[in-house]
């Protein structure tokens, strides 16, 4: 019974590595990498506030009045946000990352950018793969549309993580292999929340959990991918652009 939502769910995690080998495919330069970074902010910052806090608002409207919905919402959101720059302290800072950017400043500020992108797409791929595996053992022709609709939006966040890995380190092989590595959070997640949680994962826990990433990832965009992507002009600002359009036209075909 568990076989077949997991592969769903193994797939969808996947397809994270095929956004990284797109990237490892295109010659790093710093309009494709404006470009690149744009998409991948704007994919997350629509996914954060289009899709995922919608979505937990919609089911917490259930249990509580739309005033104190919203606040539980946005307070849980305001939550990521901070773990977001809290974590990010965490991270090496320009300095030491130069080392290994030969010196180049501007090159460890891209690789800085990537690591927090590489650490929210984690975070927030673990609870993905539970919705998905959970989705798929409840309804499987659910659980194969919530699969898709995954692993469509996992290749441009492949993709964001691998391009600007390969324009500051020029390794290939590894930044393809990192995005894969991030996609496989969420066969990982799924199969420990359902070894370990399942009687204690109740879609509320879920939900929330699902509205803190999306606090994440609004910090990511915001701070991180979005500051970077627009010192390119107009092409980091087309890229944040299409990767707005692109996750709405995905939020609208695959509900």
């Amino acid at each position: 019974m568990l076989a077949s939502p997991f592969v769903m769910t193994l797939l969808a995690g996947l397809s994270t590595g095929l956004g990284g080998i797109l990237a490892v495919l295109v010659r790093p330069t710093p309009r494709m990498l404006a470009v690149s970074m744009g998409f991948a902010g704007g994919i997350m910052l629509t996914v954060s506030l289009a899709d995922l806090a919608p979505q937990a608002m919609a089911f917490y409207l259930a249990y509580l009045p739309p005033l104190a919905c919203g606040a539980a919402v946005v307070s849980i959101l305001m939550a990521g946000v901070c773990a977001a720059a809290f974590l990010a302290r965490a991270l090496p800072d320009e300095t030491a990352l130069a080392a290994r950017c030969s010196g180049d400043a501007s090159r460890a500020a891209v690789l800085r950018a990537a690591l927090a992108t590489g650490a929210a797409l984690v975070l927030h791929n673990l609870p993905e793969g539970v919705l998905t595996l959970f989705a798929g053992t409840s309804d499987p022709a659910l659980g194969a549309r919530t699969a898709l609709a995954v692993a469509l939006h996992n290749i441009p966040e492949g993709l964001a993580l691998a391009a600007p890995l390969v324009y500051a380190t020029g390794k290939r092989a590894r930044s393809a292999g990192a995005a894969l590595a991030s996609g496989l959070a969420e066969p990982l997640g799924a199969v420990a929340a359902w070894l370990l949680l399942r009687g204690v994962l109740t879609p509320g826990l879920v939900n929330g959990t699902v509205v803190l990433v999306a606090g994440v990832m609004l910090w990511v965009s915001l701070a991180q991918l979005l500051p970077q992507a627009l010192r390119g002009g107009a092409a980091g600002a087309a890229g944040a652009a299409a990767g707005c359009l692109a996750m709405l036209l995905g939020i609208a075909a695959l509900p």
